[in-house]
Protein backbone atom coordinates (compact mmCIF):
# COMPACT_ATOMS: atom_id res chain seq x y z
CA UNK A 1 0.00 0.00 0.00
CA UNK A 2 1.57 3.48 -0.77
CA UNK A 3 1.97 6.24 1.40
CA UNK A 4 -0.90 8.75 1.55
CA UNK A 5 -0.56 12.31 0.70
CA UNK A 6 -1.12 15.45 1.79
CA UNK A 7 -3.71 17.81 0.02
CA UNK A 8 -4.32 21.09 1.14
CA UNK A 9 -7.17 23.89 0.14
CA UNK A 10 -6.15 27.49 0.81
CA UNK A 11 -9.01 30.64 -0.38
CA UNK A 12 -8.53 34.43 -0.21
CA UNK A 13 -10.93 36.88 -0.41
CA UNK A 14 -9.46 39.29 -3.26
CA UNK A 15 -9.40 43.07 -2.54
CA UNK A 16 -10.25 44.00 -6.11
CA UNK A 17 -11.30 42.35 -9.51
CA UNK A 18 -8.24 39.90 -10.49
CA UNK A 19 -7.56 41.73 -13.59
CA UNK A 20 -7.11 45.20 -11.47
CA UNK A 21 -4.01 47.22 -11.37
CA UNK A 22 -3.99 46.70 -7.75
CA UNK A 23 -3.65 43.01 -8.47
CA UNK A 24 -1.41 43.09 -11.24
CA UNK A 25 1.97 42.24 -9.24
CA UNK A 26 -0.22 39.45 -7.90
CA UNK A 27 -1.16 38.21 -11.19
CA UNK A 28 2.22 38.82 -12.92
CA UNK A 29 3.84 36.26 -10.16
CA UNK A 30 1.45 33.52 -10.57
CA UNK A 31 3.19 31.65 -13.47
CA UNK A 32 6.47 31.96 -11.34
CA UNK A 33 4.94 30.90 -8.04
CA UNK A 34 2.81 28.02 -9.69
CA UNK A 35 5.95 26.50 -11.26
CA UNK A 36 8.14 26.72 -8.30
CA UNK A 37 5.43 24.72 -6.81
CA UNK A 38 5.38 22.09 -9.32
CA UNK A 39 9.11 21.93 -9.59
CA UNK A 40 9.50 21.60 -5.52
CA UNK A 41 10.37 18.19 -3.89
CA UNK A 42 7.15 16.32 -3.05
CA UNK A 43 4.72 18.31 -5.61
CA UNK A 44 2.12 15.49 -6.72
CA UNK A 45 -0.98 18.15 -8.46
CA UNK A 46 -2.67 20.98 -8.56
CA UNK A 47 -6.20 21.69 -10.83
CA UNK A 48 -5.35 24.22 -13.54
CA UNK A 49 -7.30 25.77 -16.21
CA UNK A 50 -6.59 26.47 -19.61
CA UNK A 51 -4.81 28.94 -18.75
CA UNK A 52 -2.53 27.18 -16.53
CA UNK A 53 -3.60 28.28 -12.64
CA UNK A 54 -6.72 28.21 -10.98
CA UNK A 55 -8.02 31.49 -10.96
CA UNK A 56 -10.95 30.49 -13.25
CA UNK A 57 -12.51 28.26 -10.32
CA UNK A 58 -14.95 30.72 -8.44
CA UNK A 59 -16.74 27.63 -6.37
CA UNK A 60 -16.41 30.04 -3.60
CA UNK A 61 -17.70 33.23 -5.33
CA UNK A 62 -16.53 35.67 -7.72
CA UNK A 63 -14.72 37.44 -5.32
CA UNK A 64 -12.41 33.93 -3.84
CA UNK A 65 -9.27 32.77 -5.38
CA UNK A 66 -8.31 29.12 -4.81
CA UNK A 67 -5.15 26.95 -4.31
CA UNK A 68 -5.52 23.42 -4.06
CA UNK A 69 -2.88 20.87 -4.35
CA UNK A 70 -1.07 17.76 -3.39
CA UNK A 71 2.03 16.67 -1.82
CA UNK A 72 3.42 13.27 -0.73
CA UNK A 73 4.33 14.72 2.74
CA UNK A 74 2.92 17.33 4.93
CA UNK A 75 7.04 18.40 5.34
CA UNK A 76 7.39 18.77 1.14
CA UNK A 77 4.02 21.35 1.79
CA UNK A 78 5.52 22.98 4.46
CA UNK A 79 9.11 23.71 2.84
CA UNK A 80 7.36 25.27 -0.22
CA UNK A 81 4.78 27.34 1.77
CA UNK A 82 7.70 28.90 4.07
CA UNK A 83 11.16 27.63 2.81
CA UNK A 84 11.09 28.68 -1.05
CA UNK A 85 10.02 31.91 -3.03
CA UNK A 86 6.47 31.32 -1.99
CA UNK A 87 6.93 32.99 1.47
CA UNK A 88 7.57 36.62 -0.18
CA UNK A 89 4.37 36.57 -2.03
CA UNK A 90 2.95 35.36 1.18
CA UNK A 91 4.61 38.18 3.15
CA UNK A 92 2.44 40.88 0.56
CA UNK A 93 -0.96 39.24 0.95
CA UNK A 94 -2.72 41.92 2.86
CA UNK A 95 -1.86 44.22 -0.29
CA UNK A 96 -3.95 41.63 -2.56
CA UNK A 97 -6.47 39.95 -0.47
CA UNK A 98 -8.87 40.83 2.63
CA UNK A 99 -8.15 39.40 5.97
CA UNK A 100 -10.50 36.38 6.21
CA UNK A 101 -12.24 35.82 9.61
CA UNK A 102 -12.86 32.56 9.79
CA UNK A 103 -10.48 29.04 8.55
CA UNK A 104 -9.77 29.60 5.00
CA UNK A 105 -6.92 26.71 4.72
CA UNK A 106 -7.31 23.10 5.62
CA UNK A 107 -4.80 19.81 5.17
CA UNK A 108 -5.97 16.10 5.02
CA UNK A 109 -4.58 12.89 4.08
CA UNK A 110 -5.75 11.08 0.59
CA UNK A 111 -4.56 7.92 -0.70
CA UNK A 112 -1.93 8.32 -3.20
CA UNK A 113 -2.96 8.87 -6.42
CA UNK A 114 -6.18 10.46 -5.17
CA UNK A 115 -7.01 13.55 -6.81
CA UNK A 116 -9.57 15.87 -4.82
CA UNK A 117 -12.11 17.68 -6.72
CA UNK A 118 -12.92 21.09 -5.32
CA UNK A 119 -16.13 20.17 -3.44
CA UNK A 120 -14.48 17.13 -1.62
CA UNK A 121 -11.98 20.42 -0.26
CA UNK A 122 -14.86 22.28 0.24
CA UNK A 123 -16.47 19.76 2.50
CA UNK A 124 -12.81 19.53 4.61
CA UNK A 125 -12.77 23.47 4.83
CA UNK A 126 -16.40 22.66 6.37
CA UNK A 127 -15.78 19.84 8.61
CA UNK A 128 -12.75 21.99 9.76
CA UNK A 129 -14.69 25.39 10.06
CA UNK A 130 -17.44 23.17 12.52
CA UNK A 131 -15.10 20.98 14.50
CA UNK A 132 -11.79 22.65 14.59
CA UNK A 133 -8.60 20.58 13.60
CA UNK A 134 -9.41 16.93 13.71
CA UNK A 135 -7.95 13.98 11.71
CA UNK A 136 -10.36 14.77 8.56
CA UNK A 137 -9.64 18.06 8.50
CA UNK A 138 -6.53 19.71 10.38
CA UNK A 139 -4.11 22.70 9.48
CA UNK A 140 -0.51 22.97 9.78
CA UNK A 141 -0.77 24.50 13.54
CA UNK A 142 -2.17 21.27 14.37
CA UNK A 143 -1.28 18.72 12.29
CA UNK A 144 -2.79 14.79 12.44
CA UNK A 145 -0.64 11.83 11.07
CA UNK A 146 -1.29 10.09 8.25
CA UNK A 147 -3.76 7.03 8.17
CA UNK A 148 -1.51 4.06 9.54
CA UNK A 149 1.07 6.38 10.94
CA UNK A 150 2.83 5.09 13.98
CA UNK A 151 2.45 8.67 15.59
CA UNK A 152 -0.73 9.12 17.71
CA UNK A 153 -1.56 12.64 18.41
CA UNK A 154 -1.14 16.05 16.69
CA UNK A 155 1.90 17.58 15.76
CA UNK A 156 2.45 21.15 15.34
CA UNK A 157 4.94 21.07 11.76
Amino acid sequence: MSKPHIAQLNIATLAAPLDSPPLSDFVANLDRINALAEASAGFVWRPQTDDGDATGIDFFGPDKIVNLSVWDSIEALHDYVYRSAHIDIMRRKKEWFHTMREAHMVLWWVPAGHLPSIEEAAQRLEMLRARGPSAEAFTFKRAFPAPGDVATAPTEV
